[in-house]
């Protein structure tokens, strides 16, 4: 099968819809004469005109009110934030006009939109711009929040989320849009909210979502040099949640460590730690653990920054304690 990068899975998925529907169109800072600033849109002005892929000005409120605004009346809009940081100047277009909308009509009009950049950090690039709000989102009723980890759960999702008809936020990374993987020619679907077990054990549970997918894959791999055979779990989104498959997951291994990249108080793991003990409990033979960032604004340093984030060594260090093997 070919590898594409992960911006190219990105891009054929809304080349490939933009072409199925005519309704579907891009929008946001420098997608259009730019080809957009990681590349994703490149080519796509030529193909499809300034009508459907558009140049905004720096204005993530304005340019997001006139998204949901065209979603209501029967278009399919997917508005790109250069970095989900900045999608804060739009979230009360977010959260009180896209999620509340199809509730506050009562079910007159729907939402379709889609809501898409990267998230979390890329770098030395500090506080303001390294932030991630899966959390945020997912904590909102009438959105949905797809956080994929390679090419091919990229466009497949994506392609989804675009048909979907509630808003999505879909968030990506800088550190992965040059990432290549296996992504089919024919088209395909996945399912919004089914998680993807991407690797099968029976000691520890390993659950992540976006870019600390490849932190759990490396804790895998070493801790199998030691015996210890770890089952990932890739969540794919964040609301819904597969909780079921989580839940039969712990109920096989006994234990679950959690990997996220954002901030502790009232993460997606907390959640995660909540719902397993509660459908789970007889079955745990030891306390979830979260690794997550630390509970600071991200420094610029690099040594600050490497301290902060989530590492292989943390996690197999949880590990060893869940399964209460020596350090």
């Amino acid at each position: 099968m070919r590898q594409i990068q992960f911006r190219e899975a990105l891009r054929e998925a809304l080349s490939e819809e933009m072409r199925r529907d005519p309704r579907v169109f891009l929008m946001g800072e420098e997608v259009a004469q730019y080809n957009g600033a990681y590349k994703v849109s490149q080519g796509m002005l030529d193909e499809f005109g300034p009508e459907r892929v558009i140049d905004t000005p720096i204005a993530e409120l304005g340019f997001a009110g006139i998204g949901v605004g065209a979603a209501a009346n029967g278009l399919i809009p997917v508005i790109e934030f250069m970095t989900f940081n900045f999608s804060l100047v739009a979230i009360d277009q977010v959260i009180n006009s896209a999620a509340k909308l199809y509730s506050m009509s009562g079910g007159q009009y729907s939402c379709p939109i889609v809501f898409r950049g990267p998230t979390g950090n890329a770098g030395m690039l500090s506080s303001q711009h390294s932030q991630n709000f899966e959390n945020w989102y997912a904590n909102t009723p009438g959105l949905k929040v797809v956080v994929p980890s390679n090419p091919y759960d990229a466009k497949g999702l994506l392609k989804s989320a675009i048909r979907d008809p509630d808003p999505v936020i879909f968030m990506e990374s800088e550190l992965m849009y040059g990432d290549k993987g296996e992504v089919p020619e024919e088209e395909y679907l996945l399912e919004i909210g089914k998680a993807n077990v991407v690797r099968q054990g029976q000691h520890v549970t390993l659950v992540s979502f976006g870019k600390m997918m490849k932190i759990a894959y490396a804790a895998a791999d070493e801790l199998a040099k030691e015996g210890i055979e770890a089952e990932v779990i890739d969540l794919r989104s964040v609301r819904p949640i597969d909780y079921d498959t989580l839940v039969a997951s712990v109920k096989k291994t006994n234990r679950m460590v959690v990997i996220e990249e954002a901030w502790p108080l009232a993460s997606i793991s907390s959640e995660l730690a909540y719902i397993v003990q509660r459908r789970a409990f007889d079955f745990l033979d030891a306390p979830v653990i979260r690794i997550t960032c630390a509970d600071v604004p991200l420094p610029y340093a690099p040594t600050l920054i490497e301290a902060s984030l989530p590492n292989v060594a943390r996690v197999v260090k949880a590990v060893k304690e869940v399964t209460y093997a020596k350090a």
